[in-house]
């Protein structure tokens, strides 16, 4: 296997994906396997492996690291294959004696940069308790200290990685996302702590799709035909650079455009992608990288790179082919091309691979480097790096991995560039990413910085972006990607059957019940007393209804009212003044007075009965019915005895006349009012009457009555008053034949008979109206009783007395006797 190799005190392994792929061939196990080829050249990793042997180089420099201890390395190809990354190790892990004077062969291994050869290689080492440092592999699964109990890295794990991106897709709302991801323990992993992030946003993954490098080209296909497909609008690549750039031709060639790509920092930076082509289809692209740094002494280090100090070094000549263009010396019987003259510099070049003002990767590798001289450092003199040294106080060949491992744990140091480097309980060292944005900017890709994420020690995070420095691939405008719009006000999610939960219908809240805020999951009954309204965005009260004085029914009932009393007063007043008529002295004028006084209050009871019900009024309206009906039922009754006697008295013989006085008749009805009043009195004080808010009656408005306390006294009251009418009824029924002109006792008979008719009917009438017609129903039957009693008794007589004035003798009254 080709590698660099520098002889030290302390070695220092390490394993960089220097080619891209290896050409798989089938071993026949009939002779020894061929030496692996590899294809692909890759520059960044090339970078890495000089960022690497600068670091050490640097440290052997400095008298206060590892002073007299020099550091030696072994870097080898993994080609991407955790295969090879295996042999390179076990290679490393091994004790020639001419190699090494650290047993084993190295005192730790900075490898690798994929998640998977990482892995394979821990997995290999870990029972040696070899150190292993990775500088690119993130994913989350190698933080698992039972599993690789000797790995550290660099660069932050992809718990925090799928963090950032959760809170990315947050602050744009991006709530219908795509998922693409390696075929390997990074890609998974990354795709799987990502879903757990966004799950807690209400964010659904649209689709998840695996990726390789080795997939043939009908998978390729039918993933992009899943994107073109979907209404996903924005797709999250959690993927390799290898393993994503067939993917990516093949969007390129079908014009596939309108998708923003979220990237990890695995593909975001990658030279061989960023670039005009690839930027049809992918610019705009938003991603993480872990932070950049300078290096400025880097780059004369890195100009210096030359075929000819070392012609025989590993992969420079691979590196000098596409740096310079030539091959710097005929390889074997290969045609070359051109052959290079010799005095090719490196000096003026401008190749992105000089630029060591943005080093992302390789500032992790470097310190990786000094992680490993700090923690051997510590180890070898007993104290850490920068106090003043005395000597060594361990042999350089007792150091065993496992002590290398310990301290390894406890490093803690600053950077010469300012930067903490430490790791915590799990190997992996505080995330700090920045967000990066592709723009083409004088025609070639810029990876431009728009923001930063790092984590703090609660387990919070600290995210800022600065959106106006950031082009989509929809422009300035942020592209929009959601599987269902946002539900607006007065409505509600529905889920669908059979899809996430972010694909739903929008249902109307129903009645009484509003949504007040767009994407609501769930209506908010209104409160009782207010109702939603037609959007159903907002509670409102419900309508107040009673009977009021300014609405027509009300208006209509008051004139009738106030009519019926008015007619009382005058009727009253036309008996006052033809008291000594024979038709007035004929009816009992004491107590038509008193009949037309409580008439006169039965007109005016209904209107207690208008308008807004207040406690005073619900206590008045039901009481004051009951006792001027009784009062007037009295009266009724009283003329009704009269009558009845009055006839007996002219029987000779009989005596009940004389029995049957104005005083008997005050007693009568004052007793028969009285019982009444006593009722009413005992209801108002157990329990009265009180205005109440009604809500059966209708959901969109209350009802304003008044409840009437208890059933009971108020069936008690009206029972009285009917058993009055009653008894008036069978006297006055009894009496309707006397043979005089002018019988009083059929007109009586008449009036209770409507009155009877009246309240029966009202019952159920009462019962079964709603609202405020059950008051009306009441204010109908006071009226209609009312005047029946009026007309019925006296307006014969008003008849005689204003019309027929011949009539009004004595004679006529007592014609038939």
């Amino acid at each position: 296997m080709p590698a660099l190799f520098k002889q030290g005190d302390l070695m220092i392994g390490g394993i960089f994906p220097i080619f891209e792929k290896e050409i798989q061939r089938t071993s026949t196990f009939k002779s020894k396997p061929p030496v692996v080829k590899c294809v692909g050249f890759d520059i960044r990793a090339y970078r890495w492996i000089h960022v690497m042997i600068f670091a050490i180089e640097e440290i052997n420099k400095d008298p206060a690291l590892l002073p007299n201890i020099s550091l030696g390395y072994g870097i080898f190809d993994s080609c991407a294959s955790a295969t090879n990354t295996v042999r390179a190790a076990l290679t490393l892990a091994s004790r020639p004696k001419e190699t090494s004077t650290c047993p084993p062969a190295i005192c730790a291994l900075i490898a690798e940069a994929g998640s998977s050869q990482s892995a394979a290689v821990a997995v290999a080492l870990g029972p040696f308790q070899v150190p292993i440092v990775s500088y690119f592999s993130t994913c989350a699964c190698l933080s698992n200290r039972a599993k690789y109990p000797s790995f550290f890295r660099t660069i932050p794990s992809d718990y925090f990685q799928a963090k950032a991106l959760a809170a990315l897709v947050k602050r744009f709302g991006w709530q219908w996302i795509g998922a693409i991801h390696s075929d390997n323990e990074y890609g998974q992993n990354g795709v799987k702590a990502f879903s757990a992030e966004v799950k807690k946003y209400e964010v659904c993954i649209a689709y998840v799709r695996p990726i390789s490098r080795t997939y043939p080209m009908a998978k390729i296909l039918d993933i992009v035909e899943t994107i073109k497909q979907s209404t996903a609008k924005v797709i999250l690549a959690f993927v390799v650079e290898g393993d994503f750039y067939p993917l990516m031709q093949e969007v390129v060639r079908q014009n596939i455009t309108g998708i923003q790509w979220i990237a990890s920092e695995a593909w975001i930076t990658a030279t061989p992608l960023s670039t005009p082509e690839m930027y049809q289809a992918f610019g705009g692209a938003l991603g993480f990288v872990v932070q950049k740094t300078a290096i400025p002494k880097l780059k004369p280090f890195l100009t210096n790179i030359s075929p000819y100090t070392d012609p025989n070094a590993a992969f420079v000549k691979d590196f000098w082919e596409m740096m310079v263009g030539c091959t710097p010396v005929p390889q074997g019987e290969h045609t070359v091309t051109k052959v290079c003259m010799g005095n090719e510099t490196l000096m003026n070049s401008q190749d992105v691979f000089f630029n060591v003002t943005q080093l992302r990767v390789s500032y992790n590798v470097y310190k990786a480097v000094y992680a490993i001289a700090h923690a051997l450092h510590e180890l070898v003199f007993c104290q850490p790096a920068g106090e003043k040294v005395m000597k060594p106080c361990l042999n350089l060949s007792e150091i065993q991995p496992k002590e290398v491992t310990h301290y390894m744990q406890r490093v803690h140091f600053r950077t010469q560039f300012g930067d903490d480097v430490f790791f915590d309980a799990n190997g992996d060292p505080p995330a700090s990413y920045d967000i990066i944005n592709w723009q083409l900017r004088d025609g070639q890709v810029q990876h431009v910085t728009v923001g930063h994420f790092a984590s703090a020690a609660n387990g919070d995070y600290k995210f800022r972006i600065k959106e106006e420095d950031i082009i989509y691939r929809t422009g300035k405008a942020i592209p929009k990607s959601i599987c269902s719009t946002v539900c607006p006000l007065g409505t509600r999610k529905a889920q669908i059957k059979g899809k996430p939960t972010c694909c739903f219908d929008c249902i109307t809240c129903a009645d009484g019940s509003i949504a007040n805020s767009t994407g609501a999951a769930d209506c908010t009954p209104c409160p009782q007393e207010y109702w939603s309204n037609e959007r159903k965005d907002e509670c409102i009260p419900k309508t107040i209804e009673f009977l009021s004085y300014i609405e027509p029914m009300g208006i209509a009932l008051t004139a009738v009212s106030l009519v019926g009393a008015l007619l009382s007063l005058f009727t009253k007043m036309v008996f006052i003044c033809f008291r000594e008529t024979p038709v007035i002295k004929a009816s009992n004028s004491e107590l038509s007075c008193f009949l037309l006084f409580s008439l006169f209050l039965c007109f005016l009871c209904p209107l207690t009965f208008i308008g807004r019900p207040t406690v005073w009024t619900c206590m008045l309206r039901h009481t004051a019915f009951g006792v001027t009906f009784a009062l007037c039922i009295s009266c009724v009754l009283g003329k009704t005895i009269v009558v009845v006697t009055a006839f007996k008295a002219t029987i000779p013989g009989k005596k009940v006349a004389a029995k049957f006085g104005p005083a008997q008749q005050r007693i009568i009805v004052c007793s028969c009012t009285l019982i009444q009043i006593i009722i009413c009195v005992l209801w108002l004080k157990l329990n009265p009457p009180f205005p109440d808010m009604v809500f059966r009656y209708s959901n969109k408005k209350i009802v304003l009555e008044c409840n009437t306390g208890s059933e009971a006294p108020f069936y008690t009251v009206l029972g009285y008053i009917g058993i009055l009418a009653i008894v008036c009824l069978i006297l006055a029924f009894l009496a309707r034949k006397l043979p005089d002109n002018f019988n009083e006792a059929k007109c009586i008979t008449f009036s209770m008979l409507i009155f009877c008719a009246v309240w029966i009917t009202f019952i159920p009438a009462y019962v079964s109206s709603p609202g405020k017609f059950t008051v009306a129903v009441e204010i109908f039957a006071i009226l209609s009783s009312a005047f029946g009693l009026l007309i019925s008794i006296f307006a014969p007589k008003c008849y005689i007395i204003m019309i027929k004035p011949e009539k009004n003798t004595k004679k006529h009254v007592m014609g038939k006797l």
